[in-house]
């Protein structure tokens, strides 16, 4: 079992910075891939950057490209997604997930029973 928990949202203005970090815990070696996902108030969830650890391959929503970066630190299990010119649309709760599979992708997620492990979430909003 694979524990994530997520921090670092909070409320900022437009044009805006939060980096969101995502404490992974248990058996971490069995992640293939990990991403953050969003879903807003009345929307489907979707994913904006995910990354498949053992090769580095980073993929990001074309929402986000340019302004988001994801990252990892191995050594300390934490995910990492700086995400920059913050945009009110960019607005909503931001999961971390990860998945033994390759079952991580960009755009909206069918099912999130695809992936196999999921936070609780962490509050973005971003005022104009």
């Amino acid at each position: 079992q694979v524990q994530l928990v997520e921090s670092g949202g909070g409320s900022v203005q437009a044009g805006g910075s939060l980096r969101l970090s995502c404490a992974a815990s248990g058996v971490i070696d069995s992640i293939y891939c990990m991403g953050w996902y969003r879903q807003a108030p009345g929307k489907e969830r979707e994913g904006v950057a995910v990354i498949y650890r053992r090769n580095g391959i980073r993929l990001f929503a074309d929402s986000v490209k340019g302004r988001f970066t994801i990252s990892q630190d191995n050594a300390e299990n934490t995910l990492y997604l700086q995400m920059n010119s913050l945009q009110p649309e960019d607005t909503a709760m931001y999961y971390c997930a990860g998945s033994v599979r390759a079952a991580c992708g960009v755009g909206l997620v069918p099912d999130t029973r695809l992936l196999d492990y999921w936070g609780q979430g962490t509050q973005v909003t971003v005022s104009s």
